[in-house]
């Protein structure tokens, strides 16, 4: 509460407001002594109590006197003009006189003003107190940075252009090294069984398709799913496959070929060729004509990357023929006719078969034996031609999963098979899977089938209950013949069957759990 001065009504002089405290002090001097000790109190820092009555300049009254000045003699200042003047001498003293420091309040009113001159919309300013320097020369402005040289500028430039670079860099090795992913990531998927066949080329040679089954060929691979071109081929009459490779970011997809061949040989040739070896075999004729197993090997040198396989149509017709023209012959020669006339007609009959040279089954098979020991050819003998077209739809499945059965047959251990016996049985935590791991145990003896573990399984489903009915029998003899009379179960209904375990099996299995000899034989005696 400020205090400020008015007139009195009873003089013309000029009073101070007085101000009674809540309880009169006969003492005066004590208060006047307080009084002087705290001469700079303000009276808007406290708040004083108003007396409720005044009285006049000719009594006198036991009361203190505030003031916001001294108890000497001066004329009296308003307080609003007391706070300007002194907020004008803070100023004075600031300029005039920087060495001599001042008072708190003066610097608290310094202080005010610098903020308030300061701009609300910097960002975080450095804002300093009124601090003094080493010197004592107060330093309320802030410093400035001191400006780059061009030489400094230069290097930022060339740091921040390397930054930039380093990130670039960095982001392009991370999206080759994400294609890359992604690319075995589709090479992987395309060698499943369920996908492989979509990525596979059949390319058949147009000599194929001008024969009789040519049209069934070409309509078998179509309803396969994969790829069908007619190109020619390097063998005559064959086909040959390709695997179409993942497409990926940086190029179009390739075709990657695959070494196996299925060339189809005609009845014709073959025999041609069995002829000739049957001659240098047991004739010891040399003369230039090249036998089966020699037409193949010059067949693998001109072409040491593909993998032959042969494959040939209507080879029964062939002996049928050669069975008729033998019986026709030998009922000519009891009847004594002359075989000129059935000759020709047979001739006009069957064609190019009459001409063919005579291979019996068993010549046959020697050249196929022959062929095979040295070249590692197989041929394929087929009836008809849609025999023939799904013998290259089977072909055409194997090699499009051969990669993938590759893949799944590289383990660790060469004596490990990762299959589904050998790949162990799965136990969780609930303990679902004992029984298929202690049936599989069973198992792991020789001449033990499912049906044999089964019965097993079902008189004693745990080790546990095995070795406690060990333990309830009283001799050896009855611990060996525990399990030999369990009954074995075969089919079911009418047809089914049953037989003993044996006390081979029994004996086994006894000394598999009792046995404390790492070298026990378990086909041993006991």
């Amino acid at each position: 509460m400020i205090c400020d001065g008015f007139e009195g009504s009873s003089g013309s002089d000029e009073e101070l407001p007085v101000f009674d405290f809540l309880q009169p002090r006969p003492n005066t001097d004590v208060a006047s002594q307080k009084s002087s000790k705290e001469p700079n109190q303000n009276c808007f820092y406290s708040k004083p109590f108003v007396s409720s009555s005044v009285q006049g300049n000719s009594g006198s009254v036991d009361v203190m006197m505030i003031s916001s000045d001294s108890e000497d003699e001066l004329p009296y200042v308003p307080l609003a003009q007391r706070l300007k003047l002194r907020q004008d001498r803070a100023v004075l003293t600031e300029r005039n006189a920087p060495n001599e420091p001042g008072s708190e309040s003066e610097r608290f009113l310094t202080l005010h003003q610098e903020r308030r001159t300061t701009p609300k919309k910097v960002d975080n300013p450095p804002l300093r107190a009124f601090s003094t320097s080493e010197s004592g020369d107060p330093s309320p402005t802030r410093t400035k940075a001191p400006k780059r040289t061009a030489e400094e500028i230069q290097a930022s430039r060339e740091e921040a252009l390397k930054r930039r670079q380093a990130r670039e860099r960095q982001q392009q090795e991370q999206e080759r090294q994400r294609a890359e992913r992604k690319a075995l990531a589709e090479a992987a998927k395309a060698l499943r069984p369920e996908e492989c066949i979509k990525h596979m080329v059949v390319a058949v040679d147009p000599a194929l398709l001008q024969l009789e089954g040519g049209g069934t060929l070409l309509a078998a691979v179509q309803a396969l799913g994969c790829s069908c071109s007619i190109e020619k081929q390097e063998l005559p009459r064959s086909i040959t496959w390709a695997r179409r490779a993942p497409t990926t970011q940086l190029g179009d997809a390739g075709c990657v070929p695959e070494p196996h061949v299925v060339m189809q040989m005609t009845v014709e040739d073959l025999i041609t060729l069995i002829h000739n070896y049957i001659q240098v075999e047991r004739h010891g004729r040399s003369d230039c004509s090249p036998t089966l197993t020699s037409w193949v090997q010059g067949q693998q040198r001109r072409h040491p990357a593909k993998t032959l396989s042969l494959a040939v149509i209507e080879l029964e017709n062939y002996f049928r023929a050669q069975k008729s023209n033998s019986q026709k012959r030998f009922r000519e020669a009891v009847a004594g006719e002359e075989p000129r006339g059935g000759k020709e007609k047979k001739k006009h009959k069957s064609g190019h078969t009459g001409k063919l040279p005579e291979v019996s089954r068993v010549e046959v098979e020697e050249a196929m034996v022959h062929l095979q020991l040295h070249t590692g050819v197989s041929v394929h003998f087929l009836s008809t031609w849609k025999e023939f077209s799904d013998h290259i739809t089977m072909t055409t499945k194997a090699v499009a999963e051969a990669p993938f059965k590759r893949e799944r047959e590289q383990t660790g251990f060469s004596f490990y098979l990762e299959s589904e016996w050998a790949g162990g049985q799965r136990v969780d935590r609930a303990g679902k899977g004992l029984l298929q791991v202690w049936k599989r145990q069973i198992q792991q003896f020789n001449r033990v089938s499912p049906d044999v573990a089964a019965a097993i399984l079902a008189a004693y489903p745990s080790p546990q209950l095995l070795r406690k009915a060990y333990s309830q029998c009283k001799t050896e003899n009855q611990k060996l013949a525990l399990l030999a009379d369990l009954l074995i179960r075969r089919g079911e209904g009418i047809t089914s069957t049953t037989r003993r375990v044996g006390p081979e099996l029994s004996k086994r299995l006894y000394l598999l759990m009792h046995s404390c000899d790492p070298e026990q034989i378990l086909d041993a005696a006991v």
